[in-house]
């Protein structure tokens, strides 16, 4: 009898796997060369971990594959890296270290979604976290970091944008904002959009639709709406990558697709990919290590 491996996991066999090993060895390199040490979590946690991330996301309302582990607790596997590794620094009183703590991983990741070209059910992800610092230069640092990378391995055509999500009190009053001139155009929205209107509306930036997409060419910009501090951030941010020659765009599009994220995201792409372009993205996430119940800290993150 012959066993199959469920449609959406992959296998890597050589020479397949060299390729594994070789990007876990460069990656190694360069994070030790910028400071992190290696950190491993379990595959599965328990649930509410994850439902920090927020109830809005595509993640946590239909991603997960959450599950009793005949005990009576929830528990899911890990959609994602940079939750478990806040629970980590929380339970193991890593705020008492000097700051910021910067750790990297490597390691299998599970979502429930359809699978197709660069997505599948089990993944593998390489990320970093640097938690407890809100100095603009830590965030610097991480693109540059990932963008040293790409280029050390030869990722080729890669393309690099940058925005400001500004924070969660900013982000709610423009929220509004966007939710009314979305309603104002609902009839022109994909179907999905509409419904995500009261939940998350700045995924409408995300979506493939044509007439959306004419929708959101006019839709406010959250970027413009930064309170002085937040900006202040940001410009500091953009005059390190100048100052290291590091090409990028501004993009006001640009949102993630987990709640947690403020001021700094960024997303890196390539050319050669096609549909699937992104090859690694973040951003700075002030509010999550707090939300898991640890002391408030400021953390940024690439994966």
């Amino acid at each position: 009898m012959t066993v199959q491996a469920p449609k959406g996991a992959i296998d890597w066999l050589p020479p397949e796997g060299g390729r594994l090993e070789a990007l876990e060895a460069a990656f190694a390199s360069f994070a030790r060369r910028y400071g992190y040490r290696r950190a491993f979590t379990p595959t599965f946690e328990h649930t509410e971990v994850f439902l920090r991330l927020g109830e809005a996301t595509d993640i946590v309302r239909k991603e997960m594959y959450t599950f009793d582990d005949g005990g009576g607790r929830s528990v899911t596997l890990r959609p994602e890296g940079t939750a478990p590794v806040c629970r980590a620094y929380v339970d193991h009183g890593m705020h008492k270290l000097a700051q910021p703590v910067k750790l990297w991983y490597l390691g299998a990741f599970f979502r429930r979604e359809a699978p197709q070209k660069g997505r599948f059910r089990q993944f593998w992800q390489i990320g970093a976290e640097a938690l407890g610092s809100d100095d603009p230069a830590v965030d610097a640092e991480l693109i540059l970091l990932l963008a040293d990378l790409f280029d050390a391995v030869g990722v080729r055509g890669t393309h690099l944008r940058v925005s400001s999500l500004g924070s969660p009190e900013t982000r709610a009053g423009y929220r509004e904002a966007l939710q009314a001139y979305l309603r104002e155009h609902a009839d022109q929205l994909a179907a999905e959009v509409r419904e995500r209107i009261d939940l998350n509306p700045l995924r409408a930036f995300d979506s493939t639709h044509p007439g959306t997409r004419a929708v959101m060419e006019n839709a406010p910009r959250l970027f413009d709406a930064l309170d002085p501090s937040d900006r202040a951030h940001f410009d500091e941010v953009a005059a390190m990558l100048d100052d290291a020659g590091l090409n990028w765009e501004l993009d006001t599009t640009l949102v993630r697709g987990l709640d947690y994220y403020t001021r700094t995201v960024f997303e890196f792409e390539s050319s050669e990919l096609g549909a699937q372009s992104g090859v690694g993205g973040g951003g700075r996430y002030d509010r999550l290590v707090e939300m898991i119940g640890g002391p408030p800290i400021s953390s940024i993150s690439p994966s």
